[in-house]
């Protein structure tokens, strides 16, 4: 049984081995970001001479465009755009636009800089929503962190003033804690965003990639967080999952003030129900944020070689006017269909495991989430 736009009935879903199915997608338009923030692009490792993709590895927006096209069919209903930093990716608004026209939710996380003047086409083009990572509003916090300067601060507020403007609601603000560096900052971003609409979420600090320095030492749990808050008046009441495989733990404000959500991949592991694949923005697959190599779809994508052209069609083109290659389409199905009926990753679950066992926890290579996007 198949719904009205395509996607499959509950069960007719692409199943994994643990019986998840494929509903997101996060999509890295990107590698390269203009922040470098200590726990995702330390400039100890991604300093002036760091080598980004060149531009003919990065994958085209018809590319993009014709995974998704692939994976609608297996249950796909929601797109991600990450990078590095999307809003660096020029004309973005063309590849929400083609993607938006496959009846999935377009989302968007941005680290704020560049979305005052760029807010307004993406919701024009079909964007829903949109979540902005901001660690800090004290400037020398921000600064310290991003290694961007402090006053930089009101561009981002001023990012998402515009995204509100826009109607891209409910707009989110995430916040990754780590210890001895802004845990001071939780109750200022509470107090600045509280009955503002705005939904400021706290994620425990992870062990992404291998560059970040991650020790668990560092690791505010959500218990604490939580602890924090209420020690500064913030009463919050538990709130109901809204969907399965939810990410955060949503919490409202008794007084009606809004939503504090807490994202507890450290202490409270949801590898359980995560339906989340990532497409980086060199054209490989991966089924974890935590994994330690991908599956090329290049190949698939440019049989002969050669990166899909751009059709340069304005945006709103329909799919026939865009005329995408269905064998090739059908080729990415199949094989991610393969892959992800294979899929049983659980790393945040081993982790947990592994480190209550042992102390230690779990020594991996992994990709730097600056390449698949968090």
């Amino acid at each position: 049984m198949v719904a009205e736009n395509g996607v499959p009935a509950d069960g007719e879903l692409v199943l994994d081995r643990l019986e998840r199915p494929l509903r997101d997608l996060r999509i890295s338009v990107t590698d390269r970001c203009q922040m470098r923030c200590s726990y995702c692009m330390p400039s100890t490792i991604f300093g002036p001479d760091h080598a980004f993709l060149p531009r003919s590895d990065i994958l085209t927006y018809e590319e993009m465009d014709a995974v998704v096209a692939a994976l609608v069919p297996q249950g796909l209903a929601k797109v991600r755009l990450t990078g590095g930093e999307p809003l660096l990716r020029r004309d973005l608004d063309r590849l929400v636009a083609m993607l938006a026209s496959r009846g999935v939710e377009v989302a968007l996380t941005t680290n704020g800089l560049l979305l005052e003047r760029r807010a307004a086409e993406l919701a024009a083009a079909g964007l829903d929503r949109v979540t902005v990572s901001l660690d800090a509003l004290d400037p020398i916090v921000f600064e310290a962190i991003t290694e961007t300067p402090g006053k930089r601060v009101q561009d981002v507020l001023a990012g998402i003033g515009a995204a509100l403007e826009a109607g891209l609601e409910p707009v989110k603000v995430n916040a990754v804690i780590r210890r001895g560096s802004n845990e001071s900052e939780m109750v200022r971003l509470v107090d600045r965003f509280h009955g503002t609409g705005v939904q400021v979420r706290f994620i425990e600090y992870m062990d992404v990639g291998n560059s970040n320095g991650w020790r668990l030492d560092d690791v505010v749990t959500v218990t604490e967080m939580r602890a924090v808050l209420a020690a500064a008046g913030h009463r919050l009441e538990a709130m109901e999952p809204a969907y399965r495989g939810e990410v955060a733990k949503r919490w409202r404000h008794v007084d009606g003030g809004g939503e504090v959500g807490f994202i507890g991949s450290i202490s409270q592991p949801f590898c359980g129900d995560c339906s989340r694949a990532r497409l980086a923005a060199d054209g490989h697959l991966y089924t974890c944020l935590f994994a330690t190599q991908g599956v090329d779809l290049r190949p698939l994508l440019r049989p002969d070689g050669a990166p899909m052209p751009s059709d340069a069609l304005p945006i709103g083109a329909s799919l026939e006017e865009r005329r995408l290659p269905v064998g090739i389409i059908e080729a990415v199905g199949e094989r991610m269909e393969s892959i992800w009926r294979a899929r049983e990753d659980r790393y945040s679950e081993a982790r947990g495991e592994a480190t209550e066992a042992s102390g230690v926890g779990i020594a991996l290579p992994r990709i730097e989430m600056s390449y698949i996007g968090g």
